[in-house]
């Protein structure tokens, strides 16, 4: 009798709503009101290009691609991360960060650095453990990527035929 107890476990079982994922949604660039190009190279960098953190054993599109759909996840459509430009022979990548809400212009680099090193940076540095691609200045001063950060204004083109 007692090998049977918890034979129907499976009735009790309460999957965690986090842990559900309906499907990804696609971006809509007209849920948001400001658009940022963020370009980012590695400070203190230990190699000359990402073909070269094999050596870390760290793939750097798949630590990425990882890091942008997590932040995503956790912003709820609030803000949005989209890889534009990554080569492996190149020492930068380039995201769109797309905010919900338009920032002011005298604060916006210092809001925006300061979100960036929070919830962008730190994934890349703990979570993916690219402190390993970074020297020793760079772990001492805690700081991952140079980057910098232009505002995106998309123009709209107007095809007139005579």
């Amino acid at each position: 009798m007692n090998e049977n107890f918890f034979g129907n476990y499976k009735n009790f079982i309460v999957i965690p709503l986090e842990q559900h994922k309906v499907g990804k949604k696609s971006f809509d660039p007209n849920d948001y009101s400001s658009y940022y190009i963020l370009t980012l190279s590695l400070y203190d960098s230990l190699i000359l290009n990402w073909i070269d953190a094999k050596k870390y054993e760290i793939d750097v599109k798949k630590s990425i691609e990882k890091v942008v759909d997590e932040f995503n996840q956790k912003q709820k459509g609030n803000n949005h991360l989209q890889l534009l430009e990554f080569e492996d022979d190149k020492s930068y990548f380039v995201l769109a960060l797309s905010n919900k809400t338009k920032i002011d212009n005298q604060e916006e680099n210092g809001q925006l650095s300061n979100f960036i090193e929070r919830m962008i940076s730190n994934s890349f540095y703990i979570g993916q453990s690219w402190y390993k691609l970074i020297g020793h200045r760079g772990r001492i001063e805690r700081k991952l990527f140079n980057f910098s950060i232009k505002e995106y204004i998309h123009e709209i083109e107007y095809n007139i035929t005579k």
